[in-house]
């Protein structure tokens, strides 16, 4: 997986890649590629966190992120490379189907 910093037409490229398949939008905040999750419970935000810790673990990528009851906002850059990366639009889209 490329760990190179995407320029502003690879992060829109991905960006619209990912949203089409996205049962709400990511969007770019601060830098990062950033969703807010929202879920029936706190035990089914916590099961997605889960779930998306052994993917993230995996893949040696991981995620910044804060659960508050059943929301989980997710915020993704890869830092060794100052930015947005390939690697933070696969592991979105990782996150996309564990959350369906």
């Amino acid at each position: 997986m490329n760990r190179e910093r995407l320029d502003a037409t690879g992060i829109d490229r991905a960006l619209g890649a990912l949203n089409a398949k996205a049962a709400a939008p990511w969007q770019i905040c601060q830098g990062k590629l950033n969703k807010e999750f929202h879920f029936n419970d706190f035990v089914d935000a916590f099961g997605f966190m889960a779930k998306a810790a052994l993917v993230a673990e995996a893949m040696n990528h991981h995620p910044e992120w804060l659960n508050i009851y059943a929301k989980v906002r997710v915020d993704l850059s890869t830092h060794d490379a100052g930015g947005i990366t390939d690697l933070d639009f696969a592991l979105a889209e990782r996150m996309e189907l564990l959350a369906r």
